[in-house]
């Protein structure tokens, strides 16, 4: 697990809700039961500072980090995709997108992994389609300094024609089996972690539950039911997150609390000392 992903995971999962702020220490602290030194902690926040994520912070129990705007609104969005609380809908057309690919391979993989994450498919290399617009897609090509042309259009062949462009946009397949592994994986990782399990051991087990459940937004465009295949993996996978996700967090809570609160009984000892 890397740092920097991880922290997505910390600020979006557990700290957005507690004002989106936390002191070094405690960020320390929530990510070592992943097995995640201190250095790679405080090298990914610096990287996050110079990317618009974070932003230095006081608190009462030192310096710490908040998340930008930009950021908030990033992880919004995503919550809303992990924890399924959209309702998916399709009005039988399509987002495309006609642009002009970056010369440079990394430049091209980055904006890829931008607009897979979006939810737009790939016709080919410079033709990217969605089920639904994504608000922040004309942003980012225009920060990418990225050429292009944007459309509106419904399939000539209706719903039939629609499913055959949806196959060749995502492998429905793959993403499938990627659902059923990730249960399978999950179910035996989670087994053995049971109401008589510490608190820190449950909220390892369901950090990376989500960690694990998060990488489908990359994958997943979360099409509408009328475009998916038959028993699609997914709805399992989903449920099989949910029940797990809901049991666990409660321990979790409980510890990220008893981080946080760390942080702040250090910060009210220093004021008496004063």
């Amino acid at each position: 697990m890397q740092a920097r992903s991880a922290l997505f995971d910390l600020y979006g999962d557990h700290l957005r809700p507690r004002g989106g702020r936390a002191p070094v220490a405690a960020l320390v602290k929530l990510l070592a039961p992943l097995g995640i030194a201190p250095p790679a902690v405080r090298t990914a926040v610096s990287r996050m500072v110079r990317q618009g994520w974070l932003e230095p912070t006081r608190l009462a129990s030192g310096p710490g980090y908040s998340i930008t705007p930009k950021a908030a609104r990033r992880l919004d969005e995503a919550a809303s995709r992990i924890y399924r609380t959209g309702r998916v809908t399709w009005d039988g057309r399509f987002d495309l997108l006609v642009l002009d690919a970056p010369s440079a391979r990394r430049d091209r993989q980055r904006l890829a992994a931008n607009l897979r994450y979006l939810g737009y498919g790939t016709l080919d290399e410079q033709t990217w389609v969605a089920t639904r617009p994504a608000e922040d897609v004309d942003l980012l090509l225009s920060e990418a300094g990225v050429r292009f042309e944007r459309f509106s259009a419904a399939h000539a062949a209706g719903t039939p024609g629609a499913m055959g462009l949806v196959r060749r946009a995502w492998d429905l397949a793959e993403i499938g089996r990627a659902y059923e592994e990730f249960v399978t994986e999950q179910r035996t990782l989670l087994t053995g972690v049971t109401a008589r399990s510490g608190d820190e051991e449950a909220y390892a087990a369901r950090f990376r539950l989500v960690h694990a459940w998060r990488t489908f937004l990359f994958r997943d465009p979360q099409l509408p039911p009328a475009l998916l295949p038959e028993r699609w993996p997914g709805i399992a996978a989903a449920s099989f997150f949910d029940r797990h996700a809901a049991r666990l967090r409660p321990a979790a809570d409980r510890y990220v609390e008893q981080c946080l609160d760390g942080g702040h009984r250090l910060a009210r000892q220093k004021g008496r000392q004063t």
